[in-house]
């Protein structure tokens, strides 16, 4: 397509900014929240390919959990007793951040508590063996027998499961808006940024279809899309699809909690207005799920109803009103990756949520403004640091992580 005069002379303008935040996402507009917070004479802009929020972190079932796996206990397996320790405090933190600093009757904030519950006896066993280390943590944890958690929940065939009273659920898109609002950055939608010249100490020229932006400081928050800006971090990073459906309403709240079962391949919660949200079904179908493509597909959405009508016999007379797929960025061994961009220290990104962003978000967009600021080590930041990747052996991807999107 050519382009007329008027149009060059347009893309030829730059923009300049103090910091370009590159992802409109849950760790996006975090990060221009809390560099605003934290500077607040900085100019900054929020640039999004498409509208804010309109990847994972508009598309999950809005829960803010704490820790980072389906249960602790793995995490302590896969990390270590200090590392799956340190990893819930900052997800608590998170929790703790979105509750005190913002408002949240914008976001439909609920704070009732969360269900892990277990779906097998094998998986009830690693819960009980979960429960003195989440309390040697200090989390506020009981385990409930399988008949509290069935009635609990008025579902069949559960097994035992953890109530976490700090467990918590949010509107994620009107999380997100709301988080952009506050941030006092100027907020460009469909512009993707197609790609970044580095000009050293003198920052970087951001270049869109459309537009041209120049900043001292740059944050790519993104997920699996990071690689095509960032080719030498493609190793962190890899495209997952989620999938989610709703149901129509019902007049009665039966699930007071957001719930999380089958090691994390399941997660449910019913909305307000009686609608049942249920997503999940990716370990079932591994292979075909390892994409990018954003389609629901009939084998995942089978397996997420056949959950939900085994576990709620009284949804199977509800109707389906909406289903829904998301991509994530998975790392390699699910906890998120951040850092400074490799050959150009004065810029940072993060990525590779695995399907908790929610959970981790908030918090680490502070972080991510720590480090942009110019913070040598922000605490937490060697939790997420890319050279734990240096041994290969630690970096080998986890089978057992069937987390997506909750």
């Amino acid at each position: 397509m050519s382009i007329s005069i008027w149009q060059k002379d347009h893309r030829e303008q730059e923009l300049a900014y103090d910091a370009v935040v590159v992802g409109g996402g849950i760790v996006g507009c975090s990060t221009a929240y809390w560099l605003h917070r934290r500077q607040p004479s900085l100019r900054i802009a929020i640039l999004e390919a498409h509208t804010l929020g309109a990847g994972a972190s508009g598309r999950n079932a809005g829960f803010i959990l704490q820790g980072g796996q389906a249960d602790y206990l793995s995490d302590v397996t896969q990390y270590g007793e200090q590392t799956a320790r340190r990893l819930w405090h900052f997800t608590r933190a998170n929790r703790d951040l979105l509750r005190s600093e913002l408002h949240g009757s914008a976001f439909g904030w609920r704070s009732d508590g969360s269900l892990t519950v277990a779906g097998s006896a094998e998986e009830d066993e690693r819960l009980r063996a979960s429960l003195s280390h989440l309390r040697s943590a200090g989390a506020p944890v009981v385990y409930l027998e399988p008949d509290q958690v069935n009635a609990r929940l008025e579902a069949t065939a559960f097994h035992g499961g953890l109530f976490m009273t700090t467990g918590a659920t949010v509107d994620p898109l009107r999380l997100v808006r709301h988080i952009a609002e506050r941030s006092g950055a100027d907020v460009h939608t469909q512009q993707p940024v197609e790609r970044v010249r580095w000009h050293g100490d003198n920052g970087a020229v951001l270049d869109t279809p459309e537009l041209r932006f120049g900043a001292r400081r740059v944050v790519l928050a993104l997920g699996a899309s990071l690689p095509s800006l960032v080719p030498s971090l493609s190793d962190t990073v890899r495209p997952v699809r989620a999938q989610m459906l709703a149901t129509a309403p019902t007049d009665t709240t039966h699930i007071p909690v957001p719930v999380y079962s089958h090691h994390g391949g399941f997660y449910t919660r019913q909305l307000g207005d009686g609608r049942v949200l249920v997503g999940g079904g990716r370990h079932q179908h591994k292979e075909a799920e390892e994409t990018s493509t954003e389609a629901v597909t009939p084998a995942v959405q089978a397996s997420i109803e056949r959950y939900l009508h085994r576990h709620f016999p009284w949804t199977q007379s509800l109707s389906i009103q909406q289903r829904w797929s998301g991509t994530m960025g998975f790392s390699p061994d699910g906890r998120p990756v951040v850092g400074r961009v490799p050959d150009h220290p004065e810029s940072t990104f993060a990525t590779g949520f695995t399907g908790h962003g929610m959970g981790y978000g908030f918090r680490m967009g502070q972080l991510l403004a720590d480090l942009t600021c110019g913070t040598t080590q922000p605490e937490g930041i060697d939790l997420f640091a890319v050279s734990r990747f240096d041994d290969l052996e630690a970096a080998t991807p986890s089978t057992t992580r069937q987390t997506a999107g909750h």
